[in-house]
């Protein structure tokens, strides 16, 4: 009997959607409003903006549903793997007799149990340098086979293989299936790698043919590998965040680009490997340039080719025609040069009598103008002796003497000039305009 006091009455024969709608009846009046703990897995949010996600833990896991209007008050962005605790009602969605839980709010907890383990192995495998990006190789231009690892019954398998049918018909896929989830997936891919290793050998390569395991068929030399698969919860990619799957993927002797999931997907292979591509049509692309852009590269080249050859050949046959205008005859070119050596004999000629016209010329032209030069040279010189002599006679004493003044000497010849040099009774010379006289002093003044 239910709470509600409404009983289920034996043998009653139900209409789905009436029992479906008694269920959810029960659910609300029994369970109405229900808080669970668990952690997100599948979370994804419809275009319409509600979202949609199962809630889990070790012993049982729960449909959910948020719709917009509860969808637009969550203050993060919810991830799988992390630990949530969630506020909400139990129903039974009809159409499929499912039971879901309609979510009001989430509030996070804390990283599930296995993000917590993808983030302890995602540390441990950056602290060994599996991540450097000094580790990464480029991807090679034009590999001559590339491996794929993927699931046979996987769509990326279809959607790798179209891509690369599209692009690079001509280059040749060597495919390793392997399992990409549960339990056995690590090991399986970790066999794909090792077999695909073997043909990135120098030399040809052998590997057992995957369709017929008990032939052997040479297998061309592998250049670049895939590891692809599609999209899924973190517990569906768990395959890819393997220890030993790294540590392959990084000994790997030729670059490994890895197509996991979708573009918000991130698993340890991505971050060890060469090349993360955000799905694996991207990865099959990144790999493959398309033999169409190769055919018009070639075809350019091709012109190019073409016309400096031509060009090539245009000019030496222009060398060719000078040089046989140039050789000609063996006489007629002696002649030619006979009269190139009279033509510069005459002009060598000329040119000595021309230079020896000038140089006369010029000489006659100095002896005209000699007798001028001399002579004016000679008037130059005399008026500056005239000129000399005039000042030479300026500075005559006795031309100063002659105005009256006097030049005295003491008694041993020295010029008197200040009163300060004589004293009283002192002999000295006074010379005149027209000779001297001997003077006493008789006062010295104030």
């Amino acid at each position: 009997m239910f709470e509600g006091g409404q009983a289920l009455l034996p043998g009653r024969v139900w209409q789905v959607g009436a029992l479906c709608r008694a269920i959810a009846d029960a659910l609300q009046a029994r369970f109405n409003p229900v808080t669970v703990t668990g952690e997100l897995s599948g979370f994804s949010r419809a275009a319409s903006g509600h979202c949609y996600f199962s809630l889990k833990d070790a012993n049982g896991q729960l449909r959910c549903a948020m719709f917009k209007r509860a969808a637009s008050g969550l203050s993060f962005t919810p991830r799988d793997g992390e630990r949530v605790e969630v506020e909400g009602k139990l129903g039974v969605y009809e159409p499929r007799g499912d039971l879901q839980l309609i979510v009001e709010r989430i509030t996070r907890l804390g990283q599930g149990n296995l993000f917590e383990q993808f983030l302890l192995l995602k540390a441990k495998l950056e602290a060994q340098g599996l991540f450097d990006a000094a580790r990464k190789r480029p991807l090679p231009v034009m590999p001559r086979a590339i491996g794929l690892v993927t699931s046979l019954g996987a769509a990326a398998l279809h959607d790798v293989v179209t891509a690369l049918q599209r692009r690079v018909p001509h280059i040749p896929v060597v495919l390793a299936p392997a399992s990409v989830q549960g339990a056995s997936a690590p090991a399986e891919l970790l066999k794909s790698l090792s077999n695909l290793y073997l043909l990135t050998q120098v030399g040809q390569g052998l590997l057992p043919d995957i369709s017929h395991k008990k032939s052997r068929t040479n297998r061309p030399i592998v250049d670049v590998i895939l590891l692809v698969r599609g999209g899924g919860a973190m517990e569906d990619l768990w395959a890819f965040n393997d220890e030993a799957l790294a540590h392959a993927i990084a000994q790997s002797p030729v670059p490994v680009v890895t197509g996991v999931g979708h573009e918000t997907d991130f698993t340890i292979a991505d971050f060890v490997a060469d090349l993360r591509a955000p799905t694996p049509t991207a990865a099959a692309e990144l790999v493959a340039q398309p033999q169409q852009a190769w055919l018009n590269a070639l075809e350019h080249l091709e012109r190019r080719l073409q016309e400096a050859t031509q060009r090539h050949l245009d000019r030496q046959c222009q060398r060719l025609d000078v040089a046989a205008a140039r050789l000609g005859r063996p006489s007629n070119r002696l002649a030619s040069q006979r009269l190139r050596l009279s033509a510069v004999e005459h002009q060598l000629q000329a040119g000595i009598r021309s230079v020896l016209a000038r140089r006369t010329q010029h000489l006659t032209y100095l002896g005209q103008q000699l007798p001028n030069a001399v002579r004016l040279a000679l008037q130059c010189q005399q008026q500056r002796v005239g000129s000399a002599q005039v000042k030479l006679e300026l500075l005559d004493p006795h031309l100063v003497l002659q105005r009256g003044y006097a030049w005295l000497q003491d008694d041993h010849g020295q010029t008197v000039s200040s009163r300060k040099q004589v004293h009283l009774g002192q002999a000295v010379t006074a010379t005149l305009a027209d000779g001297t006289v001997d003077l006493t002093v008789k006062s010295i003044p104030l």
